[in-house]
């Protein structure tokens, strides 16, 4: 987008905003112009670290129901299992 203005064409739009906004306001527009990109991008890592935090914790989420459905099996056949009973001792 930027790429295709050329020197005379930034000039002319610089001496535009002069114009229309006065020398003494050009430091508060440029101020303000600067907080607002400042913000974006906080807010756009913000957004990446909060996310990059919700992946790590569905995928130790989906590691930790994963194992479960491992151990599961093991324990029920250990439950299943019968009991030994003990026989009556008989007298011959």
């Amino acid at each position: 987008m930027f790429g295709s203005l050329g020197f005379t064409e930034l000039i002319l739009i610089l001496v535009i905003v002069l114009i229309i906004f006065g020398a003494g306001k050009l430091p508060q527009l440029g101020e303000g112009l600067g907080k607002a990109i400042k913000g974006f991008k906080k807010s756009v890592h913000e957004a990446e670290a909060i996310e990059a935090e919700a992946q790590a914790a569905a995928q130790q989420q989906t590691a930790s129901a994963q194992q479960a459905i491992t151990t599961a099996p093991a324990q029920a056949a250990t439950v299943d299992q019968p009991a030994a009973v003990a026989q009556p001792a008989t007298r011959a």
